[in-house]
């Protein structure tokens, strides 16, 4: 450590050095860690009226953790089954949308990285960053007309004669998981590039050589090279998933309700600040614990996603 701050300062100067790391330090305190040891302290709380906090009876509590599994009633024999089906269900989605982001990503990154060259790789990255100057609730409503009853595909599926009428796409969460997987393919796709591009072509090419089927190529050579890149992507995607909240609103059937929509309607609907903190709690440290399982499980080292 003391040897990266070494290097550090000596690549960028001493005031730019100290410049930075304050700057940094100061954003990452103010806005990520301060608002969470807030919501931490809220989460033990009860939901007293504005007079009594601060009183004898503003005093720590784990009641809303509790309500998380044993309800409004909260005692083991009382079991709240929506809120933790939700949240599992949540859970395994924001999986289903990474492995299908990884999926898609993967062979258009290493396309980018090691095969485009020249005009055709910036015009095909240009391609990839334009649709995202559109606002992200734009996107959310323009997926949500392209999968309707009579939206586009609806309509070409019904003018080809694969169906007879139209199918329950938003129903069916299709339009949400496709309106998800959508809205962070860039985050990765960037990083698996940054990894693949610094790919020596050579080994590829040896592998070639050696009768290696282009399968096993990939799988041996490539996307172990390319794991810290793999590990950055899905970390983001994941987070970014479980924690989304406009695209299930509006891309969501009516069974499809998302975590952070009972976490949205316990801060705003149901005015109770302390247990929508305690659900956010529980839903950004399983994130958390389930991300450096993966990690572990992988043999990925947090230093190896930062380079």
């Amino acid at each position: 450590m003391i040897q990266y701050f070494q290097d550090f300062f000596h690549r960028h100067g001493t005031a730019l050095s100290i410049f930075l790391l304050v700057t940094v330090g100061f954003w990452i305190f103010l806005m990520i860690v301060l608002p969470q040891a807030f919501m931490l302290d809220f989460s033990f709380r009860f939901n007293l009226p504005p007079a009594k906090v601060g009183g004898p009876e503003d005093v720590y509590t784990l009641s809303n953790y509790k309500f998380m599994v044993y309800g409004s009633a909260g005692n083991p024999d009382s079991f709240n089954v929506i809120d933790v089906t939700v949240f599992f269900r949540t859970i395994l989605a924001a999986i289903f949308v990474t492995v299908f982001d990884l999926a898609l990503c993967y062979p258009i990154a290493f396309y980018l990285a090691q095969v485009a060259h020249g005009g055709w790789a910036r015009l095909m990255v240009l391609s990839l960053i334009v649709p995202f100057w559109v606002n992200e609730i734009l996107r959310a409503f323009a997926f949500r007309i392209m999968f309707g009853s009579n939206g586009v595909i609806n309509s070409f599926l019904i003018t080809v004669g694969i169906v007879d009428e139209p199918i329950d796409l938003i129903g069916a969460n299709i339009a949400l998981y496709a309106g998800l997987g959508y809205a962070f393919i860039l985050l990765m796709i960037f990083p698996l590039y940054n990894a693949i591009e610094s790919l020596d072509k050579n080994q590829i090419e040896a592998a070639r050589d050696l009768g290696s089927p282009w399968w096993r190529i990939h799988w041996r050579v490539v996307m172990p090279f390319a794991k810290p890149g793999i590990t950055s992507g899905c970390t983001m995607v994941f987070m970014l998933s479980a924690g989304a909240l406009a695209a299930p609103q509006i891309l969501g059937g009516p069974s499809s309700l998302w975590f952070t929509q009972i976490i949205y309607q316990w801060f705003n609907t149901g005015g109770n600040w302390p247990r929508g903190s305690a659900y956010a709690i529980i839903l950004l440290v399983s994130c958390i614990v389930l991300v450096l399982l993966m990690m572990r499980l992988f043999k990925v080292r947090l230093g190896e996603i930062g380079r």
